[in-house]
Formats: structure tokens, C-alpha cells, sequence
């Protein structure tokens, strides 16, 4: 799996299906190609000071580690957005999350992105 790195690509998988958890957004985008799986972290400074970020993203990146590799489809960018739920929400359900998350982007029923978020 490789990382987003690029402003155009977290861009890009924001105007996809994207799901709502109380710990995170995820956002996901097919591209054309076949390539591995990559994926984004991203929080924002209305979740808390740097130490409370870099936590929610760390846990994001454990949560793509333990459950994403064997979910996450080829070809496939996806964007995990933190939020200030992350920092005390039990890591279990955290998991459900992401796995239902997941399932309902690969089965179409994601929220498509408003006319008013462009």
C-alpha cells in the first residue's frame, strides 16, 4: 500500500462516494489504473493542538494497517479524515467502523460529494 502525498490526489478522492463515522470520514475514489492501493490521513486543526493530531492520525494509520489490507481494492485511493472522536473512541468499534465503512463504498451506497462542497 503507498501513501497520498499530493494536495490534487486527497482532492481527488474527496469528490468520490464518501461514508461518516463518528470517528472519521472516509473518502475513496477509483482511478484508472490498476495500481496498489493508496491511501491519505488527514486532521484538521479544529480537532485539538499537534500532540492530539498526530495521535487520531496514528490511530487512523493502525486502523488501515490491521483491517484495510485484505478490504481495500486495487486501483482504489482512499482518504481517511480524523476527527476529535478518535482520540477516546475504543479501538474495536473503531474497526467495525472502518470494515462497515468500507463495505458501503465498495457496494455503491456511499454519499455522493453536494454541488455545494465543490
Amino acid at each position: 500500500m503507498e501513501r497520498l502525498r499530493q494536495r490534487a490526489d486527497f482532492l481527488a478522492a474527496g469528490s468520490g462516494p464518501r461514508v461518516t463515522a463518528p470517528a472519521f470520514l472516509l473518502q475513496a475514489r477509483k482511478r484508472e489504473d490498476t495500481g496498489p492501493v493508496r491511501c491519505g490521513f488527514t486532521v484538521s486543526k479544529k480537532v485539538g493542538n499537534a500532540v492530539e493530531r498526530n495521535r487520531v492520525r496514528r490511530r487512523l494509520r493502525e486502523l488501515v494497517r490491521l483491517c484495510g489490507g485484505n478490504r481495500m481494492r486495487e486501483g482504489h485511493d482512499y482518504v481517511l479524515v480524523g476527527r476529535r472522536a478518535a482520540l477516546n473512541a475504543p479501538f474495536a468499534r473503531m474497526m467495525r467502523d472502518f470494515d462497515g465503512a468500507l463495505e458501503r463504498i465498495h457496494a455503491g451506497r456511499g454519499t455522493a460529494q453536494r454541488a455545494s462542497d465543490v
